[in-house]
């Protein structure tokens, strides 16, 4: 007992140590951006703000506005957020020293000069990358990931890194060593996860481009929930390289991918990352280079649609933004086709949570050995250390009041036949999914997107509610959200007939977590076939204009 006081007694004291360092970072960036209104008072930093990112980037590249300006103007914004939304973790004072390198150099990359906000999992030299993990602070990484030393040579700065949920496994933002970040839009709603730094960031207007990764929904989540656009691209079509500090087996395609304000945003992200630096720094990722006649082009689109995934009853705001889409899609020249989706409630046990937990859970467990709290995954933690015996009994009891939970069971029997990347991902459903789109002739998707944002605690008791993005990781397919409309008073009203699809304790509390939102912002997902980035954004542009 004392020798275990005393190990807790010392993890406490790594973590008063991180969170006295995210405080002097706040300070740093209010006195950084302090120091620079007294030297410029006549910089309107309003305006700048103001500024999508497409035409920033035009003026930093012009010459009409210094890079400097445009820096600091975002760090007072970020320190505002971060101080509302506790989003940020770090600022990165080496950004500064960016930014007086920047008027120096010779080439002007397509994101010259353009703040750029990083997610804690994302390597930058001199930074920890913690996942929330007491275990991983005070070890700062060795070098920059790759992702990131491709920003640096296209002109970026990244300067500040943001806040996410332990592990990456939940869809909201919290962990013990830095806390709760709260929805710049409403402060009692989760801003997503597991990139809801970024989420609440961007959304607050604190970052105009952030880098964040998904292994379920982690950059649409927050995109969505946030009123802003991500886009999750193929897996391998970009990749983080940077170490793995969960060390974990994944055969669920995790991706790396940017969030915006906009569509054009992302776009030019895209352009910057997809070039020569990306490809001679990593191998492992394909040379496809960003196709701008794909992206440009104007054709019409023969656009497949669903409103439900017949697993996780949509909200009445998911039902009319897909309609909504859909009849505006339809008035502006293309065609709108019903994709029949099946099987869904069998991919997201069978394939998407038995995918991540694919060795029995061994390796989670293993993660959280020697952690103080297992912030947001107590079931998940307390069931794969559970035997055999009671894993059954378990499930044997709930199973009249919990939908599917026998599945749970089994993917931590560890006697039983695991998922590995061989089997991965499953073919016969992959195979079927691509068929019944060539049958339809597609050229995209367009999907509900879980919404609006669910209160601060829900998520983490609502795993099942990924269906709808978790499905495009096992697939393996570009998906993006934009946001296309708001909660109404019609809606709010609507909710209170939510019965859900199983009309058990999850679809009970998904109602909860829905009511109370009016006002709040609901998006679409977009969604092509795998390395079809370029029609992917293409498709979301056309969503956001219309």
């Amino acid at each position: 007992l004392l020798l275990r006081w005393r190990r807790r007694r010392a993890l406490w004291k790594k973590v008063a140590g991180a969170q006295e360092r995210q405080e002097r970072s706040l300070v740093r960036m209010e006195a950084a951006a302090q120091r620079f209104r007294e030297q410029h008072p006549s910089v309107n930093a309003v305006s700048i703000l103001s500024l999508p990112l497409l035409e920033l980037s035009k003026k930093l590249r012009d010459g009409s506005l210094p890079p400097d300006h445009v820096f600091y103007a975002y760090v007072g914004k970020a320190l505002q957020i971060a101080t509302e939304t506790n989003c940020i973790t770090e600022f990165l004072q080496e950004s500064e020293t960016l930014v007086r390198k920047a008027k120096l150099m010779e080439q002007q990359g397509l994101l010259y000069g353009v703040p750029v906000s990083i997610k804690d999992s994302i390597d930058c030299q001199g930074h920890d990358t913690t996942l929330g993990f007491i275990k991983n602070l005070n070890k700062p990484a060795a070098e920059d990931s790759v992702v990131v030393q491709v920003l640096k040579r296209q002109g970026a700065i990244p300067f500040v890194k943001t806040n996410i949920s332990q592990s990456l496994i939940s869809y909201d933002c919290r962990n013990l060593i830095f806390g709760q970040t709260r929805n710049p839009l409403l402060y009692t709603r989760s801003p997503g996860g597991s990139s809801g730094g970024e989420g609440a960031l961007i959304g607050g207007g604190g970052s105009i481009l952030g880098i964040g990764t998904d292994l379920g929904g982690s950059l649409r989540f927050p995109a969505a929930f946030c009123g802003v656009c991500a886009i999750k691209p193929t897996g391998n079509r970009l990749r983080p390289s940077g170490r793995n500090p969960l060390l974990w087996s994944l055969p669920v395609a995790a991706a790396v991918g940017p969030l915006a304000k906009d569509v054009e945003g992302l776009a030019l992200c895209l352009r910057g990352l997809l070039g020569e630096d990306m490809f001679s720094l990593d191998s492992t990722v394909p040379p496809l280079p960003f196709r701008e006649e794909v992206y440009s082009s104007t054709k019409p689109l023969r656009i497949g649609y669903y409103e439900t995934d017949f697993f996780t009853m949509p909200s009445p705001a998911m039902r009319r933004a897909v309609r909504q889409t859909k009849q505006l899609l339809e008035e502006a020249g293309h065609t709108l086709v019903p994709f029949e989706l099946t099987n869904v409630d069998n991919v997201i046990f069978n394939y998407c949570v038995g995918g991540i937990f694919s060795d029995g859970g061994t390796s989670f467990v293993k993660n959280f050995k020697g952690e103080i709290e297992k912030g947001g995954v107590e079931l998940f933690f307390w069931v794969a250390n559970s035997p055999r015996w009671l894993k059954t009994l378990l499930s044997w009891i709930a199973k009249p009041f919990v939908r599917s939970i026998s599945l749970y069971q089994q993917l931590w029997d560890n006697t039983s036949t695991l998922l590995t990347t061989s089997t991965f991902p499953p073919q016969d459903f992959c195979h079927q999914f691509i068929a019944q789109w060539k049958k339809l002739n597609l050229d995209v998707m367009l999907c509900p997107m879980l919404g609006p944002a669910l209160g601060i605690g829900y998520p983490e008791k609502l795993s099942v509610a990924v269906s709808y993005t978790m499905l495009y990781n096992v697939l393996d397919f570009p998906a993006g959200v934009v946001p296309v409309t708001l909660v109404t008073d019609e809606d709010e009203e609507e909710l209170k007939g939510y019965k859900g699809y199983y009309q058990d304790w999850w679809d009970r509390t998904l109602a909860k977590a829905f009511r109370g939102s009016v006002g709040m912002p609901v998006g679409v997902q977009c969604v092509a076939l795998p390395w079809q980035e370029e029609l992917c954004l293409r498709f979301m542009k056309e969503v956001e204009t219309l």
